[in-house]
């Protein structure tokens, strides 16, 4: 498969704080489902979708994710590090960081998310406005750790819900535009309240994936996914 113009952004600085005590030596990204780290399953996806060129930020036991992947030959992909140090930047501050490397727009992937959402098929839209969205993400049912969910999807549509609505929960995959972060200087922040703001000017897109989805997030959903990819249902 060719290479894309696009361009995406892997999210690999977590701690991995709910998933101690194997993250103390192993950063999540690393820790390995259905024979290989969640950071490879990530990066097939990816690869799939046609984008060879990937750009991960680190902090915590960056220095191993530097020595699995290296430059992203072995697995067909170019890949290019955005370093935090010590203390990761949380979502919102590690995009802005790596913007200078990515496209616009560019996907963005969390690591430790498993998935079988087609990347290459998500576009952005137009709100009632006519303006273009600055992000279209993907959305699912929402799982037993989060069953509240997060957004309302209405007609393709995201937007913050009112009380009692029913939500969908965001997958940690979606194609986002340099634009959502205009104005913001590089710092530690959350992505949720910039998201939030483009809501409200209704410029962000929704797509419902029904298909298969995993955060392997804590040791009891890690060993969940693993039972899923070794009956080969993954």
């Amino acid at each position: 498969m060719s290479a894309h113009p696009l361009s995406a952004m892997l999210l690999a600085a977590g701690r991995g704080e709910r998933l101690r005590p194997l993250t103390d030596a192993c950063p999540k990204p690393l820790l390995e489902v259905g024979g290989k780290p969640l950071i490879v399953h990530a990066l097939e996806r990816i690869r799939a979708a046609g984008v060879t060129r990937v750009i991960v930020n680190t902090s915590w036991l960056a220095a191993q994710l530097h020595d699995a992947l290296g430059d992203g030959a072995d697995h067909g992909m170019d890949i290019e590090w955005s370093d935090e140090g010590p203390v990761a930047l949380e979502t919102g501050g590690g995009i802005v960081r790596a913007l200078p490397l990515l496209s616009d727009p560019f996907l963005v992937v969390n690591a430790d998310v498993w998935c079988d959402a087609e990347l290459g098929a998500l576009e952005l839209g137009e709100g009632a406005a006519g303006q273009r969205d600055v992000a279209t993400l993907v959305m699912v049912d929402n799982p037993p750790h989060n069953p509240r969910g997060d957004f309302v999807l209405d007609a393709g549509r995201l937007r913050a819900p009112r009380a009692d609505e029913d939500r969908l929960t965001y997958a940690g995959l979606g194609l986002y535009r340099h634009a959502l972060f205009a104005g913001h200087q590089d710092g530690r922040f959350p992505l949720a309240p910039l998201l939030l703001a483009a809501m409200r000017q209704d410029r962000i897109g929704g797509a419902h994936h029904t298909g298969r989805w995993s955060d392997a997030g804590t040791p009891e959903r890690l060993a969940q996914l693993e039972r899923l990819l070794v009956s080969g249902n993954g």
